[in-house]
């Protein structure tokens, strides 16, 4: 196939962006952050009027973002805050 035949245009690998900086980059950064320093059996607990969007879209992001670095949180919700703690490891028995 000649580069003419090319159905898309193509661009030099160095001009790709890296890594995906949406909109909730900077409030998962935030979370991330402070989940380092959570000590176990406490969760963070952030007000959604602090949300810069619904807690749906950040619990996707978060998610998206634990899953590529192998960590494993939990978020539960009620009518004011978001909550977000890493789960104790289950102890076989």
């Amino acid at each position: 196939m000649s580069i003419d035949a090319m159905n898309f245009k193509s661009v030099l690998q160095v001009d790709v962006p890296k890594g995906r900086d949406g909109k909730h980059k900077e409030i998962v950064t935030q979370l991330l952050s402070d989940l380092e320093y959570l000590t176990p059996g406490r969760a963070l607990k952030i007000p959604l009027e602090q949300l810069p969007d619904t807690k749906e879209n950040i619990r996707s992001a978060l998610n998206r973002a634990t899953r590529q670095r192998g960590i494993e949180v939990a978020t539960s919700s009620d009518s004011d805050s978001l909550y977000v703690w890493k789960p104790e490891p289950e102890v076989a028995s």
